[in-house]
């Protein structure tokens, strides 16, 4: 998944969902807190990937991970492409109204606009090419 889209959540919670990453992730996807403060989508297939290696974990590392990602919803697109962010995961990652909706590989993350510039503007290409340097990339 690739690319970058700005969309805005409306009064009832619902935002249209980008035509070019539902079409990559298939009829129907799982949206749950991601990491840094934003929404993660993974289709189902990767869903359920995801959630049986937390079940493959001893208990005590597999309850912590079970219980931060318990909330995670279904979701399948309205006939606009709209889905609803539940409240739940919009006071997760704080958002309002506008959002930014990320193809990064195999996931999405939808974004508080804001937030999502803040944490940008603290990666820096100097950071990017220490990463790809340790890495041989």
């Amino acid at each position: 998944m690739r690319g970058e889209y700005q969309h805005s959540v409306d009064s009832k919670g619902r935002m249209i969902f980008p035509a070019k990453l539902r079409e990559e992730l298939g009829e129907g996807f799982v949206i749950f807190k991601g990491l840094d403060g934003c929404i993660c989508v993974f289709s189902h297939d990767d869903w359920e990937a995801f959630e049986s290696k937390i079940a493959s974990l001893p208990i005590a590392k597999a309850r912590k991970l079970q219980r931060f990602y318990s909330a995670n919803y279904p979701c399948e697109p309205d006939s606009q492409g709209r889905i609803l962010l539940p409240q739940t995961l919009r006071d997760y990652a704080g958002i309002k109204k506008d959002v930014i909706v990320a193809g990064i590989q195999k996931r999405a993350e939808i974004w508080d606009v804001e937030r999502w510039r803040e944490y940008n503007a603290d990666v820096t290409s100097d950071d990017v090419s220490e990463i790809m340097e340790e890495e041989n990339m």
